[in-house]
Formats: structure tokens, C-alpha cells, sequence
């Protein structure tokens, strides 16, 4: 699998200029932490907590905004308070496992995910989706392929980038470095607290690869990311 490098120029000028990354998280139960043992190990705080310490210059939140159970349409709803009224330079989209479940209709999922895109896009907000999960049992969500589907069409055509949420996973359960307990709870859906560290872990990498060449404003003075 290629390494994952998002195009995040928001988040570069904002690091060179202010010395701040905001980063909202924004979607539904994975995003909340649901199967979490404690609310630090979902996967925002531990990509903030990540970031902190590799980007020791800068400034990092990343603002968890997951709400369990909620649809792409629910997140457009609140896109406007919950993103772009905290001035973030990235959200990350984590959206459409309950669209697939639901089988919303595949044409209205785009053009949900299009409007998202948009709203960010119009804000100055860099995005980054992030595709569903490797599911050990996804046979038992017959239109998961095609939803999936809809969403790497939609990240391509629009030219975001797209966090390859299942091919990580699936490669972890092929590699045995985990069992699928330790990636996938009991209910067959949310991850538990190791699934929830590497994918932190995964999305920290993309990102200072992304971010890690620029010099960083630090308290009125440049300095490199690396100092």
C-alpha cells in the first residue's frame, strides 16, 4: 500500500504563519470513539496527542466532533458549527458506514459528500475523507462494496484526498499483527483501543509528511518543524 501523503495546503501556510493546526474530526460513532475504553483512546486524541509530540513547534487541537449513528446528511446539517465556525485548517471526514447500512440511495450520497466538500472548500479547509472500515463480517451490509465505491469516486472527482481506511486494515488482519479482536470489537462494527492507535498513528504520518518541509512560526520567530 502507497503511503498515505494528503494535499494540505491550508494546514502548510497555516503552520508557517501561525504556528497553530486545528483539525476537526468530524462523523459518527468511529469518530466518537464508540468501543473505546476511555475517551483518550478514541482516535482524535490520539492523533492529537501524536501530532504533539512530532510537531513539538507547533500548536495542535484536534477537535472531536463524532456524534454516533449519524448519516453524511446529518454532518452536512452541522458542517456550518461544528467545522467552520472553529476555523480549522483540516477536517477530517470520517462518514457513509450508516449511509451503506441505510442504503440511502448512491446518487444522493454524492451529492451530499459533493456539497461537504464544497462548504470546506469555500471556508479555505483542506479535507481529508476517510474511506470505511475492513469489517470482518461486511457480508452482513449488502451494498458496502457499492457505497464504498461512491465515496473513492466522489474523493477522486473532487480531488481530496482519501485516508485508506480498509486496506490498512484489511493488511493488518492479513499480516496477523493483530487478531481481529483487537482490531474490531465484540458488535463486528467499532474498533477497540489498538485499532484506534494505529489508525491515529497512520493518519499522524500522512499528515507531518505532509506538513514536516515547513518552517514553523514559533512565538514571533521561524523555525523548522524539526528543531
Amino acid at each position: 500500500m502507497q503511503p498515505f501523503r494528503p494535499l494540505i495546503p491550508a494546514a502548510r501556510r497555516a503552520l508557517q504563519e501561525t504556528g497553530r493546526l486545528i483539525i476537526v474530526a468530524l462523523g459518527s460513532s468511529t469518530t466518537a470513539g464508540s468501543g473505546a475504553s476511555a475517551e483518550d483512546k478514541s482516535y482524535p486524541f490520539v492523533l492529537q496527542s501524536e501530532l504533539r509530540r512530532r510537531l513539538p513547534g507547533a500548536e495542535v487541537r484536534v477537535l472531536n466532533k463524532g456524534v454516533g449513528g449519524q448519516s453524511a446528511y446529518d454532518m452536512l446539517r452541522r458542517m456550518d458549527n461544528d467545522v467552520i465556525d472553529e476555523k480549522p485548517s483540516v477536517v477530517i471526514w470520517q462518514t457513509v458506514v450508516n449511509d451503506a447500512i441505510r442504503d440511502i440511495g448512491e446518487d444522493r450520497l454524492a451529492k451530499i459528500l459533493r456539497k461537504g466538500i464544497a462548504k470546506a472548500r469555500a471556508a479555505g479547509i483542506d479535507m481529508i475523507l476517510m474511506d470505511l472500515p475492513w469489517l470482518p463480517r461486511e457480508g452482513r451490509y449488502p451494498h458496502f462494496d457499492e457505497y464504498r465505491a461512491v465515496l473513492a469516486r466522489t474523493a477522486e472527482q473532487q480531488g481530496v484526498p482519501l485516508f485508506p481506511r480498509y486496506a490498512m486494515m484489511k493488511g493488518w488482519s492479513r499480516s496477523k499483527q493483530f487478531t481481529e479482536q483487537e482490531l474490531v470489537g465484540m458488535d463486528g462494527l467499532h474498533l477497540v483501543d489498538a485499532g484506534y492507535r494505529c489508525l491515529a498513528s497512520r493518519l499522524a504520518d500522512g499528515i507531518v509528511a505532509a506538513v514536516g518541509d515547513v518552517p514553523i512560526q514559533v512565538i514571533g520567530r521561524p523555525a523548522s518543524l524539526g528543531e
